[in-house]
């Protein structure tokens, strides 16, 4: 396990590879374990992996602001203090939100944006998540013992054809999530909107979309093919809103696809 102190705390991080670098950044009550195989294949493509904890889950720290402006100040600080001038950077649904906003904020520091699931607009989000982001709510969530794991077990029959590879991930990196980081990231998401400035954007970006996607709605593909000039935007037929799980290979083979052109 290998970390370093930013001025909001520690980060977690893991890399895999020798080569060229790939940020890779995580999914709301994610980690960095959901690109675990991803960082295997890019591995033995002559790339090299960073995958990061945002601060509130995984093993980063666990107080300050859980926000996307936050994150994207959280992975500049990072890959200025790993010496990556420049990197393509993917992020899965809040993660890619957080790719996009950092693309936005520091264009010298990517080199390509991909997302994956990522709401471009907060309203994408679907109606539980945005609940989630309510405090009472949360709080009701987290104080009844065995509720929130319960309700992602039920929950991930419907969110992944490999439901039980997914609720064991989820299971984990739930049981390091405080109450406050799982609220106020998905309610600071919701009100995300990057629409105004997609136009800024002047490097390739691609979008991943799964077409059974009942987290964030696959239409959010459409912002990316409307409002980003250099697009590239694959809609997956047989994912949900986990395609690394649900169409491993078609997806290891786009991303690799999308990194070498």
């Amino acid at each position: 396990m290998s970390s370093i102190v930013t001025d909001r705390g520690i980060v977690h991080y893991e890399t895999f590879g020798r080569g060229k670098p790939v940020v890779l950044l995580h999914c709301w009550l994610g980690s960095w374990s959901y690109w675990f195989s991803t960082m295997e294949y890019l591995g033995n493509h002559k790339y090299k992996t960073y995958a990061l904890d945002f601060w509130g889950f995984g093993d980063s720290a666990k107080q300050g602001t859980f926000s996307v402006a936050a994150y994207v100040a959280m992975v500049d600080q990072f890959m200025e203090r790993m010496g990556l001038a420049r990197a393509p950077v993917m992020g899965h649904s809040m993660g890619g939100t957080v790719s996009l906003s950092l693309a936005l904020a520091y264009p010298q520091r990517v080199s390509k944006v991909a997302v994956v699931g990522s709401p471009i607009v907060g309203s994408g989000l679907a109606l539980l998540l945005k609940l989630s982001g309510n405090r009472q709510f949360a709080r009701l969530l987290y104080a009844i013992p065995g509720l929130l794991p319960s309700a992602m077990k039920v929950l991930s029959l419907t969110y992944a054809h490999d439901w039980r590879t997914l609720y064991d991930m989820l299971a984990k990196d739930i049981s390091r999530t405080t109450m406050e980081s799982f609220s106020a990231s998905i309610r600071d998401l919701r009100l995300t909107d990057l629409r105004p400035r997609l136009h800024e954007l002047r490097i390739p970006a691609m979008g991943i979309y799964g077409r059974k996607d009942n987290i964030v709605s696959p239409r959010q593909a459409n912002v990316m093919r409307k409002w980003v000039k250099d697009h590239t935007v694959h809609s997956f037929q047989k994912s949900g809103h986990f395609p690394m799980l649900d169409e491993t290979d078609l997806f290891h083979e786009k991303i690799l696809e999308f990194l070498d052109k």
